[in-house]
């Protein structure tokens, strides 16, 4: 473990000593961020567990467990079945794709891999905001305060408080160390606006003013009058919390260190007599590792770049959500392509392009037949209609629809900067709205925009077969806590066009008024892109002043969440897939790695591994035309977390960084085998390894 030789030999190899300098926090008092109860339990790892929900392997790889009754699940049944579907949501867990041979409770473990300990739970908050947080610290009975480690666990994408339960939760608790988990502002958080029904912080619902995961911030008539012109909609604490909760996820992560740190003094510190715990668990003599994937992943590293108390000593994510600084001066090329100049763009600019324009590029010649499930996510005459709408606007060209759709695939790629690798994945992730969800929550969040503005006229909100709006069902609103990922269309409620064309409806099925055609609710995602981008996204006229301001708002946002590049000097491993179709690479971890090169120089400890052949979303791999082309990432970030521990606990050399060249499981499927999986190499080839040299991020083809 993290002895002070090792700190010495590791500062040495960082040229710092900050991962190793003990903290001046008091780890014996209650952090004051902490707000309300503690809400703590034992699981035995027999009848529950940490890590299952009680499933075990076998259950987790199963069918969804039910509640006894469906209107009223208590915690537990709540819990459990939160912990199943986070799970599953990451890590595939159909045969032959790695579970229970690569990782999966049960690997390294034995029997079912059920894991005792205690679980305790409470809302926090950051200065300046009254949004409750949700944090949560895992310890199992196998934590060794002579061997304390510790693990940052921040929920990916907009999940809640088990969002990365089957990812850094997996690896720590089973390699002993207490796990600390926030939801990060995020979270399953909703208010139906009809009812005043909101989740207890256990998922619980309730209609009292006792605290919950997150209301509106609207008084009585307002929400009355808001009811009466738009019954039935729901509001969540991603979108319409009014705070911009990304510009504090660092701050969030490293909060949850601290809770960690009380949490452990507690149960492990030596009674004074006064009330407080001699401090026996701390960073100097605790392994800390920042942790998580996609936007948790980019969570702890913000934590990382935002640590001045020596909290943190190492740093393993995997497909980070960071949106680097920009920084021009350098460029990235892979192989003998094009130089990348305008790379570092923000997530919602992306995003928003690709909401626009993946519609019509689906049905490309060059990715219509060959993307797997684009025939089944996606209506051919919609995505005939998008770009139909968007030719007549002007956005794109081409005689034939082949054309224009090419010419949007084209856009993409070009003036967007999305790798060829990607396009046969968006085509799904378009027909599972992940550009669209995302467009809206974002620009709302960064706005700091409230459920009452409907920004771009859009809703959330429970749609019937036709998508026209109707009540969430009770027993379906009863389970949002377990089923729900913090941003719709989710667990029934769906993202409403109030501004269509006839009637609000399902904006996968609106008609929009300037087209009259069925494409998708496109003028709802051009404003959206217009916010964005901060001009009309059709004229490039300047926008009307309302517009303007909410788009000076978001740009604000924006420049609050972007990352230095300075990890200080703290060892650090970036994994993320080529492939992955919904943070490109060529605007997260490949110019972090450059602007980092850039902040740190040669006292840079950070090293970057793209893996070919894997992309974003491992659970797709369990599909049919999918499985056939992609290996799991998840395999890969579990090494990463491997190689930061050896670096922090034996001070082994991180492997330089490089492109892992993996194997397809090919025609039929076979189950993965390790030659599919190729580790990580100590010594990669000359023509494997990512430099940066000569103002440029080079990548091998």
């Amino acid at each position: 473990m993290k002895t002070l030789l090792q700190c010495t030999l590791i500062g040495a190899v960082t040229l710092t000593v900050s991962a190793c300098k003990d903290s001046d926090l008091p780890f014996n008092q209650l952090p004051d961020f902490v707000q309300g109860d503690i809400h703590s339990a034992q699981y035995d790892g027999t009848t529950n567990d940490l890590l299952t929900g009680g499933l075990g392997a076998s259950g987790l790889a199963g069918g969804a467990p039910a509640f006894d009754d469906p209107l009223n699940p208590t915690p537990e049944e709540l819990r459990t079945l939160a912990i199943y579907n986070n799970y599953r949501a990451l890590v595939d867990t159909a045969a032959g794709g790695g579970y229970g041979e690569f990782f999966g409770p049960q690997v390294g473990s034995g029997g079912e891999g059920l894991i005792p300990g205690e679980e305790h739970l409470a809302y926090m908050s950051v200065e300046g905001s009254d949004v409750p947080v949700t944090v949560m610290v895992q310890v199992p009975d196998s934590f060794d305060p002579a061997e304390a480690c510790m693990i940052t666990a921040p929920s990916s994408g907009s999940r809640g408080i088990y969002g990365a339960i089957g990812t850094a939760g997996e690896w720590g608790l089973k390699k002993g160390c207490a796990v600390v988990y926030t939801d990060k502002g995020t979270g399953t958080g909703s208010h139906n606006l009809a009812t005043n029904a909101a989740q207890r912080i256990d998922g619980t619902l309730t209609r009292g003013d006792e605290p919950v995961q997150f209301r509106a911030d609207l008084d009585d008539q307002t929400r009355a009058d808001f009811n009466a012109d738009w019954p039935d909609r729901f509001a969540y604490k991603h979108a319409h919390s009014k705070a911009n909760p990304e510009a504090d996820w660092g701050r969030h992560v490293l909060q949850s260190i601290e809770f960690g740190f009380y949490i452990l003094n507690e149960k492990f510190g030596q009674e004074t007599g006064n009330g407080r715990k001699v401090v026996k668990v701390k960073p100097k003599n605790t392994l800390v590792i920042a942790s998580s994937v996609s936007n948790g992943g980019g969570a702890s590293v913000r934590a990382a770049e935002l640590d001045d108390s020596g909290l943190i000593d190492g740093v393993a994510v995997s497909e980070p959500n960071v949106n680097p600084q920009v920084d021009t001066s350098f460029t990235i090329r892979q192989g003998d392509g094009p130089e990348i100049v305008e790379h570092s763009r923000s997530l919602l600019d992306y995003t928003t392009a690709l909401a626009v324009y993946q519609g019509c590029a689906n049905i490309a010649p060059e990715v219509r037949d060959e993307a797997p499930l684009n025939a089944a996510f996606n209506d051919a005459t919609v995505a005939g209609n998008i770009c139909h709408s968007l030719a007549n606007k002007g956005l794109i060209s081409g005689a034939t629809v082949d054309d224009q759709a090419s010419d949007a695939l084209r856009i993409l790629e070009e003036d967007f900067g999305i790798q060829p690798e990607q396009n046969l994945l968006a085509p799904v992730h378009f027909g599972l709205a992940v550009a669209q969800s995302i467009s809206m929550t974002y620009s709302n969040a960064y706005g700091r925009a409230g459920v009452e503005d409907r920004l771009c006229g859009i809703s959330l909100a429970a749609t019937d077969d036709a998508g026209a709006v109707m009540p969430l069902s009770a027993a379906q609103e009863a389970a949002l806590f377990s089923f729900s990922n913090g941003i719709p269309p989710s667990a029934g409620v769906n993202l409403v066009y109030d501004g269509a064309e006839g009637q609000p409806v399902n904006l996968a099925v609106s008609a929009s008024p300037s087209t009259s055609q069925q494409d998708y609710g496109l003028d709802a995602l051009l404003c959206l892109r217009s916010l964005a981008s901060g001009a009309d996204a059709v004229t490039g006229a300047p926008l009307p002043e309302d517009a303007a301001e909410v788009a000076d708002r978001i740009a604000g946002s924006i420049e609050q969440i972007r990352a230095s590049g300075n990890l200080q000097g703290k060892p650090a491993v970036f994994v993320t897939g080529r492939a992955d179709a919904i943070l490109p690479i060529n605007h997260t971890s490949r110019p972090y790695f450059g602007l980092n090169r850039r902040v740190e120089g040669d006292a840079s400890n950070l090293q970057y591994y793209e893996i070919l052949n894997a992309h974003h979303l491992d659970v797709l791999n369990g599909f049919n035309g999918v499985k056939e082309r992609y290996i799991p990432l998840h395999h890969y970030y579990f090494q990463a977390l491997d190689l930061v521990w050896n670096a922090l606990d034996d001070g082994e050399p991180l492997p330089p960084s490089q492109v892992v060249r993996t194997v397809p499981r090919g025609e039929g499927a076979p189950a993965l085998t390790e030659a599919n999986l190729p580790a990580i190499a100590n010594t990669p080839a000359e023509e494997d390894r990512i430099v940066f040299v000569e103002d440029q991020v080079r990548i091998p083809d």
